[in-house]
């Protein structure tokens, strides 16, 4: 129960973050390419309300991450239909390297609290190590939303990349796995090596790397994820 609570209270809001600002980017982008759609039915907000799908929240305290209520987009509203969602995809995880990005600073930052207060003494510390370890999942979840929405999966955001990309016919043959595309991840995830051998190892080192001096704090962080 005591790790759980300390899950939830070092995830929550990071991982609000991350999934309500990927989905939100996905809407502002297609607005400034002419699709209304998302403001229309409110969700260009950051009230995460609007974005929380129940299941995806629980996943995302029980496995280590999780989704929001996709924002919808309507391509007919583009000038380009095809070219404009491979922009609109990419929105999402290029939001979610940024958060990353932001939050390796954050990290390395903190890392200088004590030195720039000295005088804060045990307040500093005390108010130090949860804002680590809050900053140490963002950029664990940031990276590894921008992976996983990266494979080339419909109705992931890779998926609407290669398609914006293929010959339309070979674009119609990929849409069709849409459907299927939800259980398609969780085999790759959960029964084929591909989480284990790849994704995970790959985004602990990156995390690690991006932390620098704070990677100790990093290393300490991840394990009590997939605890």
């Amino acid at each position: 129960m005591d790790i759980l609570l300390v899950k939830i209270s070092v995830m929550l809001v990071p991982g609000l973050l991350a999934i309500v600002l990927h989905e939100v980017s996905h809407g502002y982008v297609a607005e400034r390419l002419g699709d209304p759609t998302a403001r229309m039915l409110g969700r260009l907000t950051l009230n995460p309300l609007k974005h929380i799908d129940p299941f995806g929240l629980l996943v995302l305290f029980l496995v280590g991450f999780g989704w929001a209520r996709p924002v919808p987009v309507n391509a007919l509203n583009f000038k380009r239909p095809r070219q404009d969602m491979i922009w609109v995809a990419l929105a999402g995880p290029v939001t979610n390297l940024v958060l990353a990005g932001l939050s390796a600073l954050l990290l390395r930052l903190l890392l200088m609290l004590p030195l720039a207060a000295p005088q804060l003494g045990a307040l500093a510390s005390s108010l130090g190590e949860p804002l680590i370890l809050m900053a140490g999942f963002s950029l664990y979840i940031n990276l590894l939303l921008a992976v996983l929405n990266l494979l080339p999966v419909p109705p992931l955001d890779g998926g609407r990349v290669i398609t914006g990309l293929l010959p339309e016919a070979q674009a119609k043959w990929l849409a069709r796995v849409e459907p299927f595309g939800f259980f398609i991840l969780i085999v790759l995830v959960f029964v084929t090596p591909l989480w284990d051998k790849a994704l995970l190892p790959a985004v602990s080192f990156a995390a690690q790397w991006l932390a620098g001096p704070q990677a100790a704090a990093v290393q300490h962080f991840i394990p009590l994820v997939g605890s």
